[in-house]
């Protein structure tokens, strides 16, 4: 027992996003490493090869980034632990909260539900590609956002963001029943859905006004 590490001295090594980090790196190395086999002349290398190609190249806020994509990776599990876009948030992880949502070709998706291979050739969008890039601007949802202070602890925010997006983008004459619709797929755990709609209501007089 002395040789066991106790769970609070693991806790403080090592937190939880650096476990899973690490889990990813060591599943590309796992799956791209090479397997000694006995063959006819002894001993010989044989590489486990893959179907699927592992460096990809993904669109995403306008750039192009080269990533090197596990053949069942999800979107937001790339985005956040291979891009170091931690705007996307992992919640549930089955396609049921939407803290994942991203715009892909302008759509709003749940980034846990689709794989990244899936996405090659689409743009996508996550929250740190709202705001304008030369001046820092905030996008018309992002100033509602901070307008009307919708959110409590926001941990689901940037998923409702995202999704706000693709709503004014579509329909910026939106009301507020039409909102409270097009957000139903985004879950607030704090249940602060009266000043989410606020926000999307204000977002929508912000884009006309555009």
């Amino acid at each position: 027992m002395a040789e066991l590490e106790s769970v609070g001295v693991l806790e403080k090594k090592y937190s939880r996003r650096t476990f899973i980090k690490g889990v990813i790196a060591t599943g590309a190395t796992v799956s791209s490493a090479s397997y000694i086999v006995p063959g006819p002349n002894g001993l010989r290398a044989a590489t486990v090869q893959s179907s699927t190609e592992r460096l990809i190249t993904l669109r995403v806020n306008g750039q192009d980034r080269r990533v090197d994509v596990l053949p069942h990776e999800t979107l937001a599990m790339t985005l956040r632990y291979k891009l170091n876009l931690t705007g996307t948030k992992l919640g549930c992880d089955r396609a049921e909260c939407g803290a994942c949502t991203v715009l892909i070709d302008g759509v709003n998706q749940y980034g846990c539900s689709i794989l990244t291979h899936q996405v090659r050739g689409r743009e996508v969008t996550t929250i740190e590609g709202l705001e304008d890039a030369d001046t820092g601007e905030l996008s018309v949802v992002q100033q509602a956002v901070m307008d009307e202070g919708g959110f409590q602890c926001a941990f689901c925010a940037p998923g409702f963001i995202m999704s706000m997006t693709a709503m004014v983008n579509q329909n910026p004459n939106v009301t507020r029943e039409e909102a409270r619709h097009a957000l139903s797929g985004n879950l607030c755990r704090c249940a602060d859905y009266d000043k989410i709609l606020t926000c999307a209501m204000r977002a929508a007089e912000l884009a006309r006004s555009v």
